[in-house]
């Protein structure tokens, strides 16, 4: 998992899995495989799937000619509400799309390490396949 600065101000982590690396053969078999993770956490909410690619499709929008799906998993860890400000950084979000032979996981960082520990290795449990040389 790399650690990059989008746009030179997001925090963001990113993984690119190879198709071979794991037993997803979709974005929603990666969507399904985080929901699980999601809901075997009691401070864990779902809130929404959102299909990115179809809504920005919908309206002739520009999308990179490699992104053949991507969709957004929503949810948020409700360990604490310790201000409104707060607020401004929830909820949390796992981009995921098929870029035909790999597929791109990607995330904010989170202000608190431990939602961010937790997305860092639900995403990397992702890449289930040992891939022989």
């Amino acid at each position: 998992m790399k650690q990059t600065l989008l746009q030179q101000k997001y925090p963001v982590f990113h993984l690119e899995i190879a198709k071979e690396e794991t037993s997803c053969a979709t974005v929603d078999d990666i969507i399904a495989r985080l929901q699980a993770r999601i809901d075997a956490e009691p401070n864990v909410a779902e809130i929404a799937v959102f299909d990115h690619y179809a809504h920005t499709s919908s309206f002739g929008g520009d999308i990179h000619p490699e992104i053949l799906a991507a969709k957004n998993l929503v949810f948020c860890f409700g360990y604490k509400l310790p201000d409104p400000v707060m607020l401004s950084v929830r909820p949390r979000s796992i981009g995921v799309a098929d870029l035909g032979t790999r597929f791109v996981i990607s995330f904010l960082e989170a202000p608190m390490e431990i939602a961010t520990t937790a997305m860092e290795g639900w995403c990397k449990e992702i890449a289930d396949k040992v891939v022989a040389a």
